[in-house]
């Protein structure tokens, strides 16, 4: 037998470092770098995630043949040069912080790759392009054959948004939008003037527009962009401060819109709430235009995307329901984590011109549960050198018996099941779970578990074959990565009172619009994760006995986090999420824990625990 192929994928230094790593094109891992560290977002080169990746394939650093990092430095470096260049001398202070680090540590990425990897690497180093990596991380794990190619995010080396074709073993990029001219750069502004954290806060942007009317719609198309037919457009960079200063607005920005930027942590106004609403529209409109654009010049009746504008959930439901295209497939990571297994899949495939075998069925992510396992061994020795009080099941008809009667209570569950997730959403791994139906659930986990603000809306997990029943989606669609918004069933909303059609702003969180108000945005609508047998196994079991229970197949499905927090990943994480919180079960494989019953933490632990993570 021929010796199997390792390629090792790596992202970072920028924004959400990643590790992925094929054998023989099979995905055997991938993490990102945030999990182990506890730093959200963090950006360091994922020494941790590299050395998780290589002990889940069991091999050493000179195992792999090829690693692969999913941009190329110089052509980074060459765009930044240009831009101080270009803004001189506003950006002078911009350029004396950056390039130090650029001279130390960016520039010679084989070196700290080299030192990831312990000086024991003997093959080779590659480096793909940014939105080939984003393209190829879209097509190649994707169900198709072959599909139109979308990315689109904030900037990679100098490309913003590419349209290509995906055949086959190979991608290639036809179209691209070049920097300053952005979509996630002008949705980050808008994060920014709205008083949210850049790179993180976007969800809370998308979250906020329902609240609001897009009365900014018409300004922000005439003053801020030139959009043209094809979804191409420049933005009018007197507007914006980004590429010269380390905020992404500046005063005539806050002129345009009636006064100064929102400041973080105040309260929000009906101003925000129609600004994200009045951005919201103008993002859907551009990337309609976009893959509309990509239909008539590909002519593929399929289309994948990646990019972070592409967790742009609102954007994806229409793109599936709008646009011409029979099919869409997203990237559960789509933005810079999932650079890392792009680059490793386009060089297996790409460049050495490996066979792609495809099931139109099933994509090849595994339902993205790509990360670290705990056995019970692991867990139970855990439990128990911290004194924890815990019940153990060794049936599982049992152990899920007991969980729908909690969820029935109006319990809240942390749910740490399996492998965890690649990406930024939890999918039934490492989740926190509740009763849908309950009408007080929503405001109750995001003001005393998550710690975050009460209009963040929360996502429903439902069983696939039941997803119509309950949402405007096709009964030959599915959504297992929580990439689609759609709206509630007609049947299932409850009719507003002529006082309720008063209301605006936040108070239409006190309405109840749907049999299901737990998961029900205030425009009726869900970001849905379709549940099925094959991709969630017990998690998928729970939903069918929480049916057979009370008639409902979904449940509230949000991230096992707090804010500012990554998605816990070890049970020692969960455990402190857990009694950090005001959460009442705990589930960990299977062991059971109730808050009630386990050792009091004294609240100087708590304090600790929560203030190592910054407020995003």
């Amino acid at each position: 037998m021929s010796k199997p192929v390792h390629i090792l994928g790596v992202s970072g230094l920028y924004h959400d470092s990643a590790a992925a790593l094929l054998r023989d094109g099979q995905i055997v891992a991938a993490a990102q770098e945030e999990r182990f560290t506890r730093k959200k977002h963090d950006y360091r080169m994922p020494v941790h995630a590299i050395e998780y990746c290589l002990q889940e394939a069991s091999i050493q650093p000179e195992d792999l043949d090829y690693v692969v990092f999913y941009e190329k430095p110089f052509l980074k470096f060459d765009r930044l040069l240009e831009t101080y260049f270009a803004y001189a001398p506003r950006g002078f202070r911009q350029f004396l912080m950056g390039i130090p680090q650029w001279l130390r540590q960016k520039l010679h990425i084989p070196r700290e790759l080299d030192k990831a990897l312990g000086g024991r690497f003997r093959g080779k180093f590659i480096f793909t392009e940014h939105h080939e990596s984003h393209a190829a991380s879209a097509f190649f794990p994707s169900p198709y054959s072959q599909a139109a190619t979308v990315t689109l995010d904030g900037v990679g080396e100098w490309t913003t948004a590419s349209i290509g074709v995906g055949q086959d073993n190979k991608v290639q990029l036809k179209y691209e939008l070049h920097f300053p001219h952005s979509l996630g750069l002008l949705y980050s502004a808008f994060t920014y003037f709205t008083g949210f954290k850049v790179n993180s806060g976007e969800y809370k942007l998308m979250g906020l527009a329902p609240y609001g009317k897009p009365i900014y719609q018409d300004l922000i198309m005439t003053e801020l962009l030139d959009l043209k037919d094809d979804g191409s457009f420049r933005l009018n960079m007197d507007y914006f401060t980004y590429c010269y200063t380390d905020v992404m607005t500046g005063d005539k920005f806050a002129e345009l819109f009636g006064g100064p930027r929102r400041s973080p942590e105040s309260p929000v106004t009906q101003r925000e709430m129609d600004i994200a609403a009045s951005i919201q529209k103008v993002t859907e409109e551009i990337m309609l235009r976009i893959v509309q654009f990509a239909h008539k010049e590909t002519g593929m009746k399929n289309l994948v995307l990646a990019g972070g504008v592409s967790l742009n959930c609102v954007g994806n439901g229409r793109i599936l329901r709008e646009s011409p295209f029979e099919n869409i497939w997203i990237q559960p990571a789509a933005g810079d984590a999932g650079g890392a297994m792009g680059a490793a899949m386009f060089v297996h495939y790409q460049l050495l011109n490996h066979e792609r075998k495809v099931d139109d069925q099933n994509d090849l992510q595994s339902g993205s549960y790509l990360g670290p396992v705990f056995s019970n061994q692991q867990i139970q020795r855990y439990l128990d050198s911290i004194n924890a009080h815990y019940l153990y099941f060794d049936n599982e008809d049992a152990l899920l018996k007991q969980l729908v009667g909690d969820i029935e209570q109006g319990k809240v569950i942390g749910w740490f099941k399996g492998r965890m997730e690649f990406g930024p959403r939890a999918l039934g791994s490492r989740s926190i779970i509740g009763d849908a139906r309950n009408e007080e659930m929503q405001s109750r986990m995001n003001l005393k578990i998550k710690f975050r603000e009460s209009f963040r809306p929360f996502a429903p997990s439902v069983l696939r074959q039941d997803a119509n029943e309950y949402f405007e989606l096709a009964e030959d669609k599915e959504s297992p990565y929580m990439l689609l918004v759609a709206p509630v069933q007609k049947s299932k909303r409850i009719k507003l009172n002529g006082e309720q059609e008063k209301l605006s702003g936040i108070e239409l969180l006190k309405v109840k619009r749907s049999q299901v108000p737990g998961i029900t945005h205030v425009d009726y609508s869900a970001r849905v994760q379709t549940v099925d047998e094959k991709r969630h196994d017990r998690y998928y079991r729970l939903l069918e006995q929480f049916k057979a229970a009370t008639g409902c197949p979904l449940v509230i499905n949000t991230s096992f986090n707090i804010r500012g927090e990554p998605i816990v990943c070890t049970p020692e994480n969960a455990f402190h999420c857990f009694c950090s919180t005001n959460m009442d079960v705990l589930v960990l494989e299977d062991f059971v824990l109730y808050k009630d019953q386990q050792p009091e933490m004294k609240q100087v632990e708590i304090d600790e625990y929560l203030a190592q993570f910054e407020l995003d």
